[in-house]
């Protein structure tokens, strides 16, 4: 199959468990909880996403027609041919379109997979690390991985809910908001929250802070 990708980008991961970790981002094009424009917004299941997922424009973004292709382009980015590359295929959501095709082109270029997804689609074998973050009102196929990160609050998915998934990490991002207040609120809460429930572990977006990609 071909692949659609809104952008490639080289950074670092700014969340969870591999935050500060550099990573090439390939944000894969499409989601199954909204369609990423803003009139759409007040009813998709998924309302307070904040990245731009439509079409194939963003930088180094394009249509591949095949995992080879990608996978090479994905290679380039990658400043340290001594060092094992480590991508992470985002969106979006990126299992309407990751296949065992990828992960095996992607493994035959020597990279470490990680994948964030909102699992209501099941993974192909041989992904590295899969990181779930989970959206309420939606068909959760996904119950074990290596990272669940849920944004907070969600007053239809609360952490008691998916914390005997299977996963080996459990963290709590709070939910960004233009408000400034709000956020402020909303990161106190996640706080809280971790510190009377020390399953959870609290997730920043440090590269909001930090003013990078």
């Amino acid at each position: 199959m071909s692949y659609s990708i809104k952008e490639v980008f080289y950074s670092l991961q700014g969340e969870g468990f591999h935050a500060g970790r550099p990573a090439i981002f390939c944000r894969f094009s499409n989601c199954n909880l909204w369609t990423g424009r803003e009139e759409d917004r007040e009813k998709a299941i998924c309302k307070f996403c904040d990245t731009d997922f439509v079409g194939t424009d963003g930088q180094n973004g394009g249509r591949f027609k095949t995992a080879e292709d990608l996978a090479n382009h994905l290679l380039q980015f990658w400043p340290d041919k001594n060092i094992k590359p480590f991508t992470v295929l985002t969106g979006g959501e990126p299992l309407m379109q990751v296949d065992k095709e990828l992960v095996d082109a992607l493994h035959k270029a020597n990279f470490e997979i990680a994948v964030e997804t909102n699992g209501t689609k099941s993974p192909p074998a041989g992904i590295d690390w899969i990181c779930m973050s989970p959206k309420a009102n939606t068909e959760i196929v996904l119950t074990q991985g290596n990272e669940l990160k849920l944004v907070y609050p969600q007053p239809e998915l609360m952490p008691n809910i998916v914390e005997q998934m299977a996963f080996e990490y459990f963290y709590l991002q709070p939910m960004a908001n233009t408000n400034t207040d709000l956020n402020q609120n909303h990161t106190k809460m996640a706080l809280d929250y971790c510190l009377k429930h020390p399953k959870w572990n609290l997730s920043l977006q440090t590269h909001k802070f930090l003013g990078i990609d």
